[in-house]
């Protein structure tokens, strides 16, 4: 892995010769993020070694390199899952690169069903935490000292220093926002109304099928992470469920994106 990891990171270096502080992880529906950045160079994943390539429709798949304010940063968009048949290690591979390249601070979106019955469809959390329940550790296997230690402590896997920034940047910005704990299932599938119930009664407020991969990773290596998700769909507490989609999904995860975009924005310029 790391020397996989460092042949990506040579090519990118050689190609762009930009060390980014912030790296963002845009999640469905979210890639016009990239509108707020002023682009300097783009690579589509199909030309980086040993990248994988998504396959999910609303992630186009490329790291797009650039400013925003005076910060330094690097936008993955279209990230990869764990359900497109791509293991642990490839879903996290970007994360890896991030880091050699310069990355210290990680900014995560994701789109995700509801169970807090405070939420609504639409509404953004801003992630405090989560519980981990994919079927595979992405650091499972031999641990590499040159990437981080072998027990990670994930006593704060999100940071409170980017969430208390962010808070504030909402409150600024008349951006109501929500706190939770986000909980991770391997999907493809969304949930049926008994396991939003068992989301539920494990003390999660949302679930989704990614971004804790990605955070497990990045507290392996030292970085520091910020997670949001806009709330595209909930689980009912009736013994029925609407139809969801995952074009409704990135329908709704579009209606929030301006919002969510001047959150990002601003927490990147401020923090």
């Amino acid at each position: 892995m790391w020397n996989k990891v460092q042949e990506a990171v040579e090519y990118i270096k050689d190609k762009t010769g930009f060390t980014p502080e912030y790296g963002v992880i845009l999640g469905s529906g979210l890639g016009d993020f990239t509108e707020e950045i002023t682009i300097e160079h783009t690579l589509p994943y199909t030309e980086l070694p040993n990248f994988p390539v998504t396959t999910v429709s609303g992630h186009h798949g490329q790291l797009i390199f650039g400013t925003i304010g005076q910060k330094k940063v690097v936008a993955m968009q279209g990230r990869f899952h764990y359900y497109e048949g791509h293991s642990m290690q490839d879903v996290t591979f970007p994360v890896r690169v991030m880091k050699q390249l310069g990355v210290q601070k990680l900014l995560v979106s994701n789109a995700s069903g509801g169970v807090n019955p405070y939420y609504k469809v639409g509404d953004i959390v801003v992630i405090y935490d989560h519980i981990n329940l994919m079927p595979e550790h992405p650091l499972r296997g031999a641990n590499d000292e040159r990437f981080g230690p072998r027990f990670v402590n994930m006593s704060e896997p999100y940071s409170r220093k980017m969430i208390k920034a962010a808070k504030e940047v909402a409150i600024s910005n008349h951006i109501d926002v929500k706190d939770g704990i986000y909980l991770a299932l391997q999907g493809p599938t969304f949930e049926t109304l008994s396991e939003y119930r068992m989301v539920k009664i494990l003390g999660a407020d949302c679930v989704g099928m990614s971004t804790v991969p990605e955070v497990i990773v990045a507290r392996h290596m030292g970085i520091e992470c910020f997670g949001v998700s806009v709330i595209t769909d909930m689980g009912d507490t009736k013994e029925s469920m609407g139809d969801v989609s995952h074009e409704e999904v990135l329908q709704t995860a579009k209606t929030a994106e301006p919002k969510i975009r001047k959150l990002i924005r601003e927490l990147i310029i401020k923090y």
